[in-house]
């Protein structure tokens, strides 16, 4: 009985061992992404860009870290939109799936509650297409892709100034949403000291799961703005912009970077042909790795990458940067997470198919904005760009 059972133990320790060997040759990276609820486009870009890039490492033999070579494993898990499931699958991929990093969540609202955990746990978590600062901050675990509100409110309040020449600005977001509130308030703070108190002739919100608009816009038509600012995600611009014309609104609007899906055109249609937006790259006209690309995801799936799958790519491709700055990974998961963090913020520069960026103290990119116009095509066409001041 005692040389069954030590046989037992024996065969037991050895599948440990095995099934130790054949983790350690694999690298688990976990992607806490929104597959359904209000913009699962927003998943489904982030997926596609991901499983592309995977293909293309795993495919020429893997990931070299240190002297080793790994293939690489992604595991989606879908937040459903919301806060509370963000924060759910960040603690999910931590404690179960036992990933070595987390891309995502995109969209504010959940990146900084899941961010929360995320650095509470000490793994590296990076969003591609969050702007709120209170992603980050004061957060060593936690980084970003994209630039930041306080630097794409005051590109918006500058572009309206000058392409529409307005005087009065009118400003229509989603109080439940942290992006869409935040970069509200960081427009009008910035607008009325340009143009004056009381610039900003109506500052109206909704509520979460609103779909009618029309009390707010008539609010908003009736103290006639020169323009109407939309801080908003796509879904909720094509509704809102729809009800503006039926409601008898001429002018013009301008967007923020949660426009830039490439579901806009299909919810909007030619309600949105010649408004603005400001971005993180622009597709169409682009050229080099950017082009490449673009063609490529393209090919592959149909239509134009929008700025949440080309900032996933960039997302991806620094937290694999990150783990080839260890020099070596030991096994030991919590001391690789940390060794992942001193990785990425190793990191200072990187040249990205949405633009070269540096990274400030809180692992946040100062990089450029970019302003598209929607055209005729339905294209989100390159109109400027704007740089921090000294890059």
């Amino acid at each position: 009985m005692k040389k069954i059972t030590t046989l037992l133990l024996a065969l037991f320790l050895c599948s440990l061992m095995a099934g130790s060997a054949l983790a350690a040759d694999t690298i688990k990276i976990g992607f806490n992404i929104p597959l359904t609820g209000e913009i699962p486009k927003v998943g489904e870009s982030s997926k596609f860009a991901a499983e592309m890039l995977k293909a293309d490492v795993n495919g020429q033999g893997g990931l070299k870290v240190g002297d080793k070579t790994y293939k690489l494993e992604f595991i989606y898990e879908d937040n459903e939109s919301k806060a509370e499931s963000a924060v759910a699958v960040a603690q999910k991929l931590i404690d179960r799936n036992k990933v070595l990093a987390i891309v995502g969540p995109n969209s504010s609202k959940q990146a900084v509650p899941a961010g929360e955990i995320a650095d509470l746990n000490q793994t590296v978590m990076i969003s591609p297409w969050s702007t709120n600062p209170d992603t980050t901050l004061d957060r060593p675990f936690v980084f970003r892709a994209a630039f930041l509100d306080p630097f794409q409110g005051p590109v918006a309040v500058n572009f309206a100034m000058d392409q529409f020449k307005a005087k009065k600005a009118a400003v229509l977001y989603a109080l439940a949403n942290d992006y869409s509130k935040g970069l509200a308030e960081i427009f009008k703070t910035d607008w009325e000291k340009k143009n004056g108190k009381g610039s900003v002739v109506a500052f109206e919100s909704y509520g979460d799961k609103d779909q009618d608009f029309s009390a707010q816009l008539t609010t908003i038509i009736a103290a006639k703005p020169d323009f109407i600012f939309l801080p908003n995600n796509y879904n909720e611009v094509a509704l809102i912009i729809k009800q503006a014309h039926d409601l008898g609104w001429k002018g013009p609007f301008m967007g923020s970077d949660a426009w830039g899906s490439a579901e806009l055109m299909n919810l909007c249609g030619k309600d949105c042909i010649g408004q603005y937006f400001s971005t993180h790259y622009a597709a169409a006209g682009a050229k080099g790795k950017t082009k490449e690309f673009i063609d490529r995801y393209k090919a592959k799936y149909g239509y134009v990458p929008d700025d949440v799958a080309a900032l996933t790519w960039d997302a991806t491709r620094l937290v694999l940067k990150a783990i080839q700055n260890t020099g070596g990974l030991t096994g030991n998961l919590r001391k690789d997470r940390k060794a992942v963090r001193d990785g990425m913020a190793s990191i200072k520069s990187f040249a990205g198919i949405t633009g070269n960026m540096k990274f400030d103290d809180q692992g946040d990119p100062i990089k450029c904005a970019v302003i598209v116009r929607i055209s005729d095509k339905g294209e989100f066409v390159f109109t400027k760009s704007v740089c921090p001041e000294g890059k």
